[in-house]
């Protein structure tokens, strides 16, 4: 009987030690890029670094990309990459119309990982316009107000206004009620309050953010804090015939009082200056006469002054 030869087969098994992975040769970073809100009809660039993390050189043969508003920069293939070298993927994205849009970078290579896909994304937007570009106050007197109006327009598309602000405690934005969408081609008034807390030149920014594409839209602000005047009224009456010492001089808010004296000592000229009065007020001013005994006669007539608001 005729022996069959015996054959062993030897099987080997090769297993990858824990953590180890193959590295891919072709790495991006990033390997996404959101663009966020840009203006229809400009355009931006961001460029991703493509790298060989291999030890020999490899080739990007062919790129591609998905998204119509979306475009490569100056990129041509075959692209050749050496051992542990970078290149930058230049990336344009120009928006023709409002929304979002993505796409899809493809590359393809003589690396162990020859297809790389890389997102793109962003936002079509219309701007927010503000008139005046600069609100100027001028003067106003420190502890007082001025309030001035900015125009918000939304030409091509409705905007929301979500939120608003101001840079400087002194500037104050008022009579908006957020969140609010000006239709497109229509406008919104925005009341700017300018209250000084110093003398001196100040600056601020209004800043309302929007889904615009150019949220913020800021509002220059501009004003001169002046400090307050201070005023005083001088009075002056005649001497009575009671042969008297002095004089008490009574100020009140109303015509006929009540009066309050205000002087602090009796008065021996005919003369008296308060200098205690407020901007705004309207005083009624009577004067009594004294004689040696201390008796004090009846109110004098009465005199009127009207005190300036600023």
């Amino acid at each position: 009987m005729k022996a069959f030869p015996h054959f062993v087969f030897a099987f080997l098994f090769f297993c990858l030690a824990p953590g180890f992975t193959l590295a891919q040769q072709l790495q991006c970073n990033p390997c996404s890029h959101a663009f966020g809100k840009v203006q229809v009809g400009s355009s931006v660039s961001f460029s991703i670094q493509l790298s060989n993390t291999g030890t020999t050189t490899l080739r990007i043969t062919s790129k591609s990309l998905t998204g119509s508003e979306f475009s490569f920069g100056t990129f041509p293939v075959p692209v050749r990459i050496k051992a542990g070298a970078s290149v930058e993927l230049p990336i344009v994205f120009a928006p023709t119309a409002a929304g979002h849009t993505s796409g899809v970078i493809t590359l393809v290579s003589t690396a162990e990982n020859p297809t790389l896909c890389m997102d793109l994304a962003g936002n079509g937007a219309y701007p927010l316009a503000v008139t005046p570009a600069t609100l100027s106050f001028g003067n106003v007197t420190v502890g007082s107000s001025a309030s001035l109006q900015a125009t918000l327009t939304a030409s091509n598309a409705a905007v929301t206004i979500s939120s608003d602000g101001s840079t400087s405690s002194e500037f104050a934005i008022l009579g908006l009620t957020l969140p609010v969408t000006i239709a497109a081609g229509q406008s919104l008034a925005a009341t700017i309050q300018f209250t000084p807390s110093a003398a001196g030149a100040a600056t601020g920014q209004a800043a309302f953010t929007s889904n615009a594409a150019n949220s913020p839209t800021v509002e220059q602000l501009t004003g001169t804090g002046v400090a307050q005047v201070a005023h005083s009224v001088a009075l002056t009456w005649d001497a009575g015939s009671g042969d008297p010492v002095g004089y008490n001089v009574y100020r009140g808010t109303a015509n006929g009082g009540p009066y309050e004296m205000i002087n602090t000592a009796l008065e021996a000229t005919t003369n008296y200056t308060d200098t205690t009065v407020v901007c705004g007020m309207t005083y009624y001013y009577v004067a009594t006469e004294v004689n040696a005994e201390g008796q004090e006669s009846g109110y004098s007539n009465v005199g009127q002054a009207v005190i300036p608001s600023s």
